[in-house]
């Protein structure tokens, strides 16, 4: 009796030990590792993000603070076949990168999105747009003549009807696309036009124009700011984001929405991730949780699509967003793929014409 006993405790311990252990399998399981931005944007994260989506999936987020040589880092785990990351944030100029090298798993929008609700223009093969940020014209109120409204990049380069100093940042993306919209040229037809080297004069002529009343080639968003807080310039393109920074030290400042550049970035999931179906859950929560994103928007004020986000969202705030219907409505969408194939050649000439 005491033999068969022993025995049954035995079989019945080596029981409890697999059931063990497969529990602790399915737990390791259900933790993905995710490459995002650190510093003030990742503590935003932990909080609206990382730590709800544990709670209402199970799915533990280890988070790893992204470094500026990340896609070297991606090619290189894909190449060997080892895949540390199960979902990553991808930038708009490294996301065509990453999908020429195969780098993206493919998007399964029967998970993520299944009833077809985000933007079509959010819904890329292989990464899903899910902030957005804005380079804008911010205006000097005070510095307006009389009775005047700068309303468009023609405005801006009105310097007889709007006088006043400029700045502009010190790079030719965005910048020609502001100078051909100044032209005349249709948003829809920027990069077609840009795209030849007819185009490609007539945006050059055009900064022409405009460069000898620019004072100042910013290369940072905190720059631009502190040069129109200062009053050093009372026109000038800036990030969306950067305009709460000037209102709230009292100065009289308003975003021109028409005609801003406006850049998505995108969150895609490793090529060989060992998590792929916990990675999908994430993606799709990231992309689509209204609930989330109006939350984290009055934090950072870079929100994407997710739908129903500006139901019941005060609308002060909706307005200042850039992906606003009403905002989105007047800007372009930066082509991160025109930059990726042009910017050495356009570099090149930009850098010459600039130091003349």
């Amino acid at each position: 009796m005491t033999s068969i006993l022993k025995r049954f405790t035995n079989v019945a311990v080596a029981a409890l030990v697999v059931a063990g252990s497969a529990s602790l399998a399915f737990a390791a399981d259900k933790e993905i590792t995710f490459s995002g931005s650190g510093g003030v944007v990742g503590e935003v994260s932990k909080e609206v993000w990382f730590g709800p989506f544990e709670k209402d999936t199970g799915i533990k987020i280890n988070h790893v603070a992204a470094e500026a040589k990340r896609m070297p880092q991606l090619e290189a785990m894909v190449k060997s076949g080892n895949v540390l990351w199960d979902a990553m944030e991808v930038s708009a100029s490294d996301y065509p990168l990453g999908v020429k090298k195969d780098l993206f798993e493919a998007i399964d929008y029967s998970v993520v999105d299944p009833e077809n609700k985000l933007p079509t223009d959010t819904r890329e093969k292989f990464g899903v747009a899910y902030a957005a940020y804005s380079q804008v014209l911010i205006v000097r109120t005070d510095k307006l003549p009389e009775g005047k409204k700068m309303e468009s990049w023609a405005d801006f380069w009105d310097v007889k009807n709007f006088p006043g100093p400029r700045a502009l940042r010190g790079r030719a993306e965005d910048n020609l696309e502001y100078a051909l919209l100044a032209d005349g040229v249709p948003a829809e037809d920027l990069y077609k036009v840009l795209s030849t080297e007819e185009g490609l004069d007539r945006a050059f002529a055009k900064m022409d124009e405009i460069k000898p009343h620019i004072t100042t080639w910013w290369t940072s968003g905190a720059q631009s700011v502190q040069l129109l807080s200062d009053g050093e310039v009372y026109f000038c393109p800036s990030y969306n984001g950067r305009i709460t920074t000037l209102v709230s030290s009292g100065i009289p400042a308003e975003i021109v929405w028409n005609g801003g550049a406006m850049h998505k970035s995108y969150i895609a999931i490793p090529k060989g991730t060992k998590h792929l179906k916990e990675a999908e859950e994430y993606v799709k929560y990231r992309t689509t949780n209204a609930d989330h994103m109006r939350e984290y928007v009055t934090h950072l004020p870079y929100p994407g699509w997710a739908p129903g986000l500006f139901e019941g969202m005060d609308q002060a705030l909706a307005a200042s967003m850039p992906t606003y219907p009403q905002n989105q409505a007047v800007q372009f969408a930066a082509s991160a793929e025109f930059w990726a194939e042009n910017l050495d050649a356009i570099q090149e000439r930009w850098t010459e014409w600039l130091l003349k």
